[in-house]
């Protein structure tokens, strides 16, 4: 996807240097930073299929921009995926995030397309998970071909280190379709980082048993006359089918305290095992 950005922006002519930078940006020693990420996926491509992206990006608030993707099939228009970002300036020397300067509005708002790939009217906050989180990996090290071209860890190291904490009987049986990302601060090379993951409700256990805090949880709310129960094969059927959800926290080891990273969303449900094409 950031591929198709970039091509974007180059094939629109704004493309100033190979980070999306438009030249009003260059003037003004501004970078573009990523604030906010939501991707949703409703199917995978199978093995050798061709994929379209579509990339465009709109306005966000008065200094910000969005950029959103459709990822569809080539051969059948069959969408697979959906996603939304959110961009913010910040300046190249001083780290500090910046106005977006009337010059660089005036380069970008020609491309503005009011569409959204994902329709959010108030965007769900992730709450700050604390050291009494459900899974936990410790002293994760950045690698050096994780870090992008200005040394910092890129967005794909960050997610695999999320899913790092999924328990693997969830990973085996499930399929990721929804991850939205909250970034804080940047990380470098020598930090060493923490992976906070809690699931949203408790889990379903995949050998035909079901944990008594989720049954009680469910049946507190929930009519046994429920459509989605008659027409689904049961109680346990029904549980198994239902996404399941977990709270993501990276943070960087300080001395004092630690410094929050990226703050994670990420939703499962069961693998497809047919295809959503007509036969």
């Amino acid at each position: 996807m950031q591929e198709t950005a970039l091509n974007h922006v180059w094939m629109s002519g704004l493309l100033s240097d190979g980070f999306g930078a438009t030249h009003g940006m260059m003037r003004n020693d501004l970078i573009w930073v990523v604030s906010r990420m939501q991707v949703l996926i409703d199917y995978y491509p199978i093995w050798g299929e061709v994929v379209e992206i579509d990339t465009w990006v709109g306005a966000s608030g008065k200094n910000g921009m969005r950029r959103d993707w459709l990822i569809r099939s080539q051969a059948t228009g069959q969408i697979f995926a959906r996603a939304t970002s959110t961009w913010v300036m910040m300046n190249r020397k001083t780290r500090r995030l910046s106005k977006m300067p009337e010059e660089v509005r005036d380069e970008l708002a020609p491309w503005f397309i009011e569409k959204q790939a994902i329709k959010e009217d108030s965007p769900e906050k992730i709450l700050k998970l604390n050291k009494e989180a459900k899974y936990m990996n410790s002293d994760l090290k950045p690698k050096r071909s994780d870090l992008d071209m200005n040394q910092h860890v890129n967005n794909v190291k960050y997610l695999r280190w999320m899913l790092e904490t999924i328990p693997d009987q969830i990973l085996e049986s499930h399929q990721l379709s929804g991850i939205t990302l909250e970034y804080r601060r940047e990380c470098g090379s020598s930090d060493i980082v923490q992976s906070l993951c809690e699931p949203e409700e408790d889990e379903i256990v995949l050998n035909g048993m079901v944990e008594p805090n989720y049954c009680k949880s469910l049946f507190n709310g929930l009519s046994l006359a429920s459509s989605d129960i008659i027409n689904g094969g049961g109680v346990l059927s029904y549980l198994e089918q239902r996404p399941i959800r977990y709270t993501h926290l990276l943070q960087a080891k300080g001395e004092k305290q630690n410094e929050e990273i990226v703050r994670g969303k990420t939703i499962w449900k069961r693998k497809i095992t047919t295809l959503p094409f007509s036969t």
